[in-house]
Parts: structure tokens; C-alpha cells; sequence
């Protein structure tokens, strides 16, 4: 069994190594983000800690400017640009959230909450259509109901209801 200290040492000496591949253009492919990596990242990065902190505060001037230092070593980092896009979104930025969540889909396609988050920012500038492809793709990736299917179907019924003359 691998001691704790030791195993930590381990994991960031490979963190480091692997930001420092990218840096200097070793990286192959690209990386794809997964839970562990993106546990790690957080554990081990404190601006993502902190801009996902902000985010929980609502801070999201905070919240931008630490996932964006983040993702100066993280660029290939789905669930960052996931964070990036919401908060970019509720900043009233929906360009910049909509070229982040593109690239966390990207990176993941299957990344449910940024098909999920991508589809409400498409509702918020009224692009009905790009929205119902978001439905479609986490119909496909969901293979029973998941909550990010229900709560984009939610809000295009919504956005539907309220665009209906009374």
C-alpha cells in the first residue's frame, strides 16, 4: 500500500509533468476530462477550487477571473470550460459562454451538463433550434432520464409557453 503523502507526491509530480508536456506542445492528443481528473485538478489547483467556490457564492466576476487562470494550465479541462461558460452566462456574456461550453462538448461530447447549459443559453438569445439539438444529444447520451435532459426540457417548454400568444 502506497502511503498517502507519497501517493499526493505522486499524483502532483504527474500533474506537473503533464501541464509541463502541454506547455512545450509534447501532448499528442488531446486530453480528454474525466471525474478523476477533474477531482484532481481541483484538489491540486487552487484557482479552480476557488472560481468553483465563487460560483457557489454567485461571485461570477470571481468566478471567471480564477477559471481563467486555471485553465491557463488546464486548457483541455471539459468541467473548467463547463464552469467558464455558466459563468460567463450569468454575466450576460453569452458569446464567451457559448465558445466555452462548445469547447467543454469538444473535449467531451457526452459532457451532459455542458449540452445541457449550452441549450439554455441558446433559449436566453432565442435560438429554438440549436437548443433542440442539445435536447437530442442528451437524448442520445442519456439512456434513462438524466437531470440534465429533464431540466433542458423544462426550459424549452417553458420558453415555448411563454412565447405562445395568450
Amino acid at each position: 500500500m502506497i502511503e498517502p503523502r507519497r501517493e499526493a507526491a505522486r499524483r502532483l509530480a504527474g500533474a506537473v509533468l503533464a501541464a509541463l508536456a502541454l506547455t512545450l506542445g509534447a501532448a499528442t492528443a488531446p486530453a480528454r476530462a474525466d471525474p478523476a481528473d477533474t477531482a484532481e485538478v481541483s484538489a491540486l489547483d487552487a484557482d479552480y477550487a476557488a472560481g468553483r467556490q465563487a460560483i457557489e457564492t454567485r461571485n461570477w466576476t470571481v468566478a471567471v477571473q480564477r477559471l481563467e487562470q486555471a485553465e491557463r494550465r488546464y486548457p483541455d479541462n471539459a468541467d473548467l470550460h463547463n464552469y467558464l461558460g455558466y459563468a460567463y452566462r450569468n454575466l450576460g456574456r453569452y458569446d464567451a459562454a457559448l465558445g466555452h461550453y462548445r469547447r467543454a462538448i469538444a473535449l467531451d461530447p457526452r459532457h451532459r451538463g455542458a449540452h445541457e447549459y449550452i441549450g439554455e443559453t441558446y433559449l436566453i438569445i432565442g435560438d429554438l433550434p440549436a437548443a433542440e439539438r442539445h435536447l437530442a444529444a442528451l437524448r442520445e447520451i442519456c439512456l434513462l432520464p438524466c437531470e440534465e435532459l429533464l431540466d433542458l426540457q423544462t426550459a424549452i417548454a417553458a420558453w415555448r409557453a411563454e412565447k405562445v400568444p395568450h
